[in-house]
C-alpha cells in the first residue's frame, strides 16, 4: 500500500495541493498566534515615567480592598482619596512638599490627549526648558512637543493661554505646564505629592494614615497615569489572537475534512478497481489514511516555516494599530512550533478518518460505475451526526433564553455559539442543497436555451459536488454576518437604551474632567425657562455571594430633577423614593428587592447600608447605578440635563446656558446630538479581532473554493466533451460551467446567511427578555462583498481548467484519452 500511495500522490498532486495549502496555512497561523501569546504572557515592568526623578511620592488611598473568606479581593477606586491635611503637615516638617494634579485639557490644533499639570512637577520626569522661561501668570503655560511655538497664544477649554516655553519631553505624554495656582484651580483634587525628605522618615510620618501609599523606586511608577496599561493591551490582544486561534482551528479542520470527503468521492472509482484486483478495505482506508499523513507531515513542517517568518510581521502590525505596546515583539519560544506542528498533523488525521471509513466500504461494483448521479450523498453517521448538532445548539439556545438571556449578549458567547450551527449545517449539507438550487435556478431554466436547465440539472444531480463548494462559502458568510451582525445589533440596542432614558431637551457636558464648579453649576440653575439635573460620574462596590467584589458605575443625581429629566427603565419603584439614604439598582444585583438594604462601598472607599429605591431591567449590562451626590463624595458634576419649561424658546435658553458656562469649557448640544456623541461602539481591539477572524476565513474559503472547483472541473473532462459533442460551442460550455459555479455560491451564501439570520435572532430574543427592543442589524454591505469575491473567484477556479479541457478535441476527450 506505501508504494501506491506515493504513486497516488505523484499522480493526483493535483487533488492534494488544496489540503496541503490549506493545512500549511493552518499551521502557519497557528504557530504564529501561538509566538504572539507567548511573547506576551509576561509584560516587562515600565519604570516611572513623571516620577523617575522624584525622590519620594505619596499617594492617598487608590484602592478598595476587602477580606473575604477565599482572601482579600481589591478594586481601584473611582476617587481616589486625598492625602489627609494632618499627614501633609506632618510632611511639610520633613523637607519640600510639591503637590501633584493631573487633568485633560482641550487646545485649538492640540493634540487629542493633552494633560495639564502643574509646572512645579515637571522637574521630577524630568522635563527640561528647550525654548522660553517658566510660566509665571494664570494664562502662561509651557508645552511639550512641537505642536505649539513660544509666543503663540492658543484656545483651550480652560480660556486662552499664551505658550511662553517648550520643554523637551521624554515622549510618554503630551503635557501643559500652568503654575501650581492656575493648576490647582482647574483641577482642586491633588490624590498625590512629591517629599524632598528621607523614604524612612516619609514612612514613619503616615504610618498611622489608612491607606496612604508612599512609593520609591521602581514602585513610583504607580503614580503615573494608568501604570497598567500594558499589561491591560496584553490582555486585550491574547483574547483577539486567542479568538483567531480558535476559529483558524475550526475552519482548517473544516476545509481540510471536507476536501478528504469531496477526494474521496470522487475516486470511488479508483477504489472500486483497487478492490477488484483484492485489496481489502482495510487496505483501502490505510492508503487513504497514509495519504493525509505525508499531506499532514509536509504541510506542518512547510506551515512552522512560513509561521516563524510571518510573526514579526504580525508583531508590527498590532505595535502600528496600536493594539499593542510599542515594546512588543516576537520572542524566542519554541512550544508554539510543537503545538502547531503536532495540531496540523492531528488535523490532517482527524480530517480523513471518516472519508477514510467511508473509502474502504466502497465495493469492487463500484469500478463500472458510469452514473454521476448522486444517489446516497451523505452517510447515516453524518446524518445523525448533523442533526444532533442542530437539536443541540436548539436546546442550547432555549435553555440560555430560559435561564440567563444576558448571558448571550457576552462577547466568547456570541463568538463560541455559531460554530455549533455552522458545523451542523455544513454536515447537513448535502440534503440541504438541492432545494434551494433548483429554486434559484428556477428563472434562469425558464429562458431560452438549454444552459438554465443543464446549470440546474448538473447542480442538483452533483449533490456532493454542490455540498463540498457551497460549504466554505457557508462558513465564511455565517461567520460575517453572526460577528458583525451581533456587534451591530449591540451597539443599536445600546444606543437605544441611551435614547429611550433621556427627556432632557439639552445636556451641557463639561470639557475637562475638574467637571463644573459649584459656581457654574448656581449659574445654569438660575437659567429662566428651564429646569436642570446636574450628575456626577463615580462608582459602588458590592460584595456578590461573599466572595466577588464587583464594581459598578454609577451616577450620582438629584431625584426630583432627575425625574423630570430622565426615563429609567424600572422594574419595580420610583426614581422620586431615591434619597441619601438608598439606591437604585438593576435586577443583575444579588440583592434587588425594593426595600431591602445592601452593603456597599462608596467610590471614595467608605462602607454603606444603603435602602433599594427602585429596581432597573437589566438591559445591555450598561445600567449601573443610581445614589445621591452626597453618596459621591468628591465626584465632579460632569453632566447637566436640561427640561425646557411650558413654552420656552429653546435657542433662547441654549443661549443662556452658554453665557452661564463662561469659559468653563463646557459644551451645550440638543438631546439628538448627545445621543449620537454617546453611540456605544464596539472596542477597537474587539473590531480588529474580528475583521483577522473574516479575513482567515476568507483566505481559508478562496483556498477550498478553488481546489474543490479545480478537481470538480478537471474530474468533468468526458461530461464537457459529450455537451461538446451534442453541438454546444466552446463558449456556451464555459459559460454552463461559470453559471453552475456563480449558482452553488449562491446558495452557500443563502445557507450562511440563514445561519447568520438565527443567532442574530437569539440575540434579539435575549436583547427583548432583558427588556431592550431594538432591530436585528445584518451586515449586508459586509455580506454581499464576501459573496462577491467568492462568486469572481469560484467562476475563474471552474471556467480555467475547463477551458483548458476544451483545448482538446472532443473525441479525444470522449474517449477518455489522458
Amino acid at each position: 500500500m506505501l508504494s501506491t500511495t506515493l504513486c497516488t500522490l505523484r499522480t493526483r498532486w493535483v487533488t492534494f495541493v488544496g489540503s496541503f495549502v490549506a493545512l500549511s496555512l493552518g499551521v502557519a497561523l497557528i504557530a504564529v498566534m501561538g509566538l504572539a501569546l507567548a511573547s506576551s504572557l509576561d509584560a516587562p515592568e515600565r519604570g516611572p515615567e513623571r516620577f523617575a526623578a522624584a525622590p519620594v511620592v505619596v499617594r492617598g488611598q487608590d484602592t478598595l480592598r476587602v477580606p473575604t473568606s477565599i482572601g482579600e479581593r481589591d478594586q481601584k477606586l473611582a476617587q481616589p482619596r486625598a492625602v489627609p491635611a494632618d499627614a501633609v503637615a506632618r510632611l511639610r516638617d520633613l523637607g519640600t512638599v510639591v503637590q501633584d494634579r493631573s487633568f485633560a485639557v482641550r487646545a485649538q490644533g492640540g493634540p487629542a490627549d493633552l494633560v495639564g499639570h502643574p509646572w512645579p512637577t515637571a522637574a521630577f520626569a524630568p522635563y527640561r526648558l528647550a525654548a522660553g522661561r517658566a510660566p509665571a501668570a494664570a494664562d502662561e503655560v509651557v508645552v511639550s512637543g512641537d505642536w505649539a511655538r513660544p509666543g503663540a497664544r492658543v484656545r483651550t477649554d480652560g480660556g486662552a493661554v499664551r505658550i511662553v516655553g517648550a520643554v523637551a519631553g521624554p515622549g510618554f505624554e503630551n503635557a501643559v505646564f500652568y503654575t501650581a495656582a492656575r493648576a490647582a484651580e482647574l483641577s482642586p483634587r491633588s490624590p498625590q505629592l512629591v517629599v524632598d525628605a528621607d523614604p524612612a522618615a516619609v514612612r514613619e510620618a503616615v504610618r498611622g494614615d489608612e491607606g496612604v501609599q508612599v512609593l520609591t523606586g521602581d514602585a513610583r511608577r504607580y503614580a503615573d497615569a494608568d501604570p497598567d496599561r500594558d499589561r491591560e493591551a496584553l490582555t486585550a490582544m491574547n483574547a483577539m489572537f486567542g479568538t483567531a486561534g480558535g476559529v483558524t482551528g475550526f475552519v482548517s479542520v473544516f476545509v481540510v475534512a471536507s476536501t478528504f470527503a469531496f477526494t474521496v468521492a470522487q475516486r470511488r472509482r479508483e477504489f472500486g478497481l483497487l478492490r477488484t484486483a483484492g485489496a481489502t478495505p482495510g487496505q483501502i482506508r490505510r492508503m487513504v489514511v497514509c495519504e493525509a499523513l505525508a499531506v499532514g507531515v509536509l504541510a506542518s513542517a512547510a506551515g512552522c516555516a512560513l509561521g516563524s517568518r510571518a510573526a514579526p510581521g504580525l508583531a508590527e502590525w498590532a505595535v502600528d494599530e496600536r493594539l499593542a505596546p510599542g515594546w512588543f515583539a516576537i520572542g524566542d519560544h519554541a512550544w508554539p512550533f510543537h503545538a502547531a506542528f503536532w495540531t496540523g498533523l492531528s488535523v490532517a488525521l482527524c480530517g480523513v478518518l471518516a472519508a477514510s471509513w467511508r473509502a474502504g466500504r466502497t465495493g469492487p461494483a463500484e469500478a463500472l460505475r458510469e452514473a454521476s448521479v448522486d444517489a446516497r450523498p451523505m452517510t447515516r453517521g453524518r446524518r445523525l451526526f448533523g442533526a444532533a448538532l442542530l437539536v443541540a445548539a436548539a436546546v442550547t439556545l432555549v435553555w440560555a433564553l430560559a435561564t440567563n438571556p444576558g448571558e448571550l449578549l457576552q462577547r466568547k458567547t456570541y463568538v463560541s455559539r455559531p460554530m455549533l450551527l455552522i458545523t451542523a449545517v455544513a454536515l447537513l449539507a448535502p440534503a440541504l442543497v438541492r432545494r434551494p438550487t433548483r429554486l434559484i435556478a428556477w428563472l434562469p431554466s425558464r429562458l431560452p436555451g438549454a444552459g438554465g436547465m443543464l446549470a440546474r440539472e448538473n447542480a442538483a444531480a452533483g449533490v456532493r459536488r454542490t455540498a463540498a463548494v457551497a460549504a466554505p462559502v457557508l462558513v465564511t458568510v455565517a461567520l460575517a454576518g453572526s460577528l458583525l451582525g451581533a456587534t451591530a445589533t449591540l451597539d443599536e440596542a445600546r444606543a437605544t437604551e441611551v435614547r429611550e432614558r433621556t427627556a432632557a431637551d439639552l445636556v451641557v457636558t463639561s470639557a475637562g474632567d475638574a467637571g463644573f464648579d459649584a459656581a457654574t453649576v448656581r449659574r445654569l440653575r438660575g437659567v429662566s425657562g428651564v429646569e436642570v439635573s446636574p450628575s456626577s460620574s463615580s462608582a459602588v462596590y458590592v460584595l456578590e455571594d461573599g466572595v466577588a467584589l464587583v464594581r459598578s458605575e454609577a451616577r450620582a443625581v438629584e431625584p426630583r430633577p432627575f425625574a423630570a429629566t430622565a426615563r429609567l427603565p424600572l422594574a419595580a419603584g420610583t426614581v422620586t423614593a431615591l434619597d441619601d439614604d438608598s439606591i437604585i439598582v438593576n435586577e443583575e444585583w444579588e440583592k434587588h428587592t425594593v426595600g431591602e438594604r445592601v452593603d456597599v462601598w462608596l467610590g471614595d472607599g467608605t462602607r454603606r447600608s444603603l435602602r433599594i429605591a427602585a429596581v432597573m431591567t437589566v438591559g445591555t449590562g450598561d445600567n449601573g447605578v443610581y445614589v445621591t451626590p452626597r453618596n459621591a463624595v468628591g465626584a465632579p458634576v460632569d453632566r447637566v440635563e436640561a427640561r425646557l419649561a411650558d413654552g420656552a424658546d429653546v435657542h433662547a435658553v441654549a443661549t443662556g446656558l452658554r453665557q452661564a458656562l463662561r469659559g468653563s469649557g463646557g459644551e451645550v448640544v440638543t438631546r439628538d446630538a448627545w445621543v449620537r456623541a454617546m453611540d456605544p461602539q464596539t472596542d477597537r481591539t474587539t473590531r480588529m479581532g474580528f475583521f483577522l477572524v473574516l479575513g482567515i476565513a476568507l483566505l481559508y474559503t478562496g483556498i477550498s473554493l478553488a481546489n474543490t472547483m479545480v478537481m470538480a472541473t478537471s474530474d468533468r473532462s468526458r461530461e464537457l466533451a459529450v455537451l461538446r459533442l451534442a453541438g454546444a460551442t466552446r463558449w456556451q460550455v464555459l459559460r454552463l460551467v461559470g453559471a453552475e459555479a456563480l449558482m452553488v455560491v449562491v446558495v452557500g451564501g443563502l445557507l450562511g446567511a440563514l445561519v447568520a439570520g438565527l443567532e442574530l435572532v437569539g440575540m434579539w430574543g435575549a436583547l427583548g427578555l432583558c427588556s431592550v427592543w431594538t432591530s436585528v442589524e445584518m451586515p449586508w454591505a459586509t455580506l454581499a462583498a464576501v459573496l462577491g469575491a467568492c462568486a469572481v473567484l469560484a467562476v475563474i477556479s471552474a471556467v480555467v481548467p475547463a477551458g483548458l479541457l476544451l483545448r482538446r478535441s472532443a473525441v479525444d476527450a470522449g474517449a477518455g484519452k489522458r
